[in-house]
């Protein structure tokens, strides 16, 4: 039977909505004017004159120019909707709970995709049927569906998540071969030090980049197990399995997180995403983890003529484990309770269907887009996993059979590991034992 991890803030939730419809309060807009919560048929129009304030919540300050670029467009379709955005990082997960069960859910607001798409399906609106869905790619669809088969989540963006390396830098130090195992890993570490190259850039200072990397490791060990990465995500959260039963977990990963520290940047856990990407654009490392796609921008802001390059983490002695992996991790959901809901609805609709929107994730967000038809953007790292999956197959997004609960508790976790407050045995204990608690939004 179904068993909700959200299960306090569902309670919290209904508390504060029954203290909030004794005064005529609910959401961020009126609740009179609720009659738009269902769903809005794909082909009805709503009230071009009325004024609708549609309130966004999101967790990427990086897209803050793409997204305001859409709103300002769409206000030349529907002059009569106002779209408040409003971005934040750090405390984004704490604070859009207490939002929640304060009985003021925005009409958009951000969530991870996978698993996540379950904990917050009472608060979404069903958008099954909607052309929006039908313009997703079919892998981007299934990680905005539930357990039962509903489209719940919107893309924020298709996604890479691949080992970044700088192209001069590697030429520099005389190698000639992206290393694709973990000998090949350490033959290359030799050489770029003996040319006083720093190997690796980290931004261990943030919880959410060690999901990035040690989801290329869970691929690998779901491989040796002969089972998908979904299966084995689920073993670990029901109790049935442990990092000892996998040495690419047990070992590698953590051997692998022993060397990006040991030959990395100075003071790994004060260094933050800008500061890593700082390091990296510099030419002060020739290799950066835990990132993807969307810090290609950053990067060649800094250095536009920066020669960027994508692989596979080295995980193991089989090359072909070294996969670049692809899918979306973001989704963004529309608040079925929302008094604008139909309005919202159609607003997402137009970007995804209209020739603006198709163009807009290329062109403006200038990311993977999540939809059909639609182009790529003139960028190396898409280009790049173009050219790669001809001939290689992308790997398992595995980061989305859990949820982002778990992966703020398992980047503490790693944080306390390298800072030296947890040994590998301690770390692993409390990781297997927080897989098991915040694992997933069913049972």
């Amino acid at each position: 039977m179904k068993v909700k991890r959200f299960m306090a803030l569902s309670a919290s939730l209904l508390l504060a909505g029954g203290l909030l419809a004794g005064c005529g309060g609910n959401n961020t807009n009126n609740a009179a004017n609720n009659t738009g919560a269902t769903n809005a048929p794909a082909n009805t129009a709503t009230d071009s004159s009325k004024p609708v304030t549609i309130n966004m919540f999101t967790a990427s300050p990086e897209y803050t120019d793409a997204f305001n670029a859409y709103i300002a467009e769409y206000k030349k379709v529907k002059p009569n909707v106002t779209i408040n955005l409003e971005i934040m990082q750090a405390d984004y997960n704490t604070v859009l709970k207490s939002k929640i069960a304060a009985g003021s859910t925005p009409d958009v607001f951000q969530t991870t995709a996978g698993g996540d798409i379950d904990t917050f399906a009472e608060y979404s609106a069903d958008l099954t049927n909607e052309p929006l869905a039908g313009a997703m790619t079919d892998a981007v669809r299934s990680n905005m569906t539930s357990s039962d088969g509903k489209v719940l989540g919107l893309p924020v963006k298709g996604n890479l998540f691949v080992l970044m390396y700088n192209k001069k830098l590697l030429a520099d130090a005389g190698i000639t071969e992206v290393p694709k195992t973990t000998a090949q890993l350490d033959d290359a570490i030799t050489k770029l030090e003996a040319k006083k190259i720093t190997p690796f850039a980290n931004a261990y200072k943030e919880w959410w980049v060690w999901k990035h990397i040690f989801q290329h490791f869970v691929d690998a060990a779901a491989t040796d197990a002969g089972m998908d990465a979904k299966t084995l995500v689920g073993k670990f959260i029901a109790g049935d399995t442990t990092f000892k039963d996998h040495p690419v977990l047990y070992n590698n990963f953590f051997n692998f997180i022993d060397t990006t520290v040991k030959h990395g940047t100075d003071k790994p856990l004060e260094r933050d995403s800008n500061a890593e990407v700082s390091d990296f654009a510099l030419g002060k490392a020739a290799f950066m983890t835990g990132k993807g796609a969307w810090d290609e921008e950053a990067i060649k802001k800094i250095t536009p003529d920066f020669d960027l390059g994508i692989a596979g983490y080295p995980v193991s002695d089989k090359p072909e484990q070294a996969q670049i992996i692809t899918g979306a991790d973001q989704a963004l959901r529309i608040n079925k309770d929302s008094a604008v809901a139909k309005e919202t609805i159609e607003f997402f609709n137009w970007l995804y269907t209209s020739e603006y929107g198709k163009n807009w994730f290329s062109t403006v967000a200038k990311v993977i887009p999540p939809i059909k038809d639609a182009p790529m953007p003139d960028l190396q790292m898409p280009k790049e996993m173009v050219e790669i999956l001809k001939t290689e197959k992308s790997g398992d997004l595995s980061v989305n059979y859990s949820l982002d609960t778990f992966h703020q508790k398992f980047g503490e976790l790693m944080q306390a590991y390298i800072g030296g407050s947890k040994s590998k045995d301690q770390a692993i204990d409390e990781i297997q034992k927080a897989w098991i608690q915040f694992g997933s939004a069913e049972q």
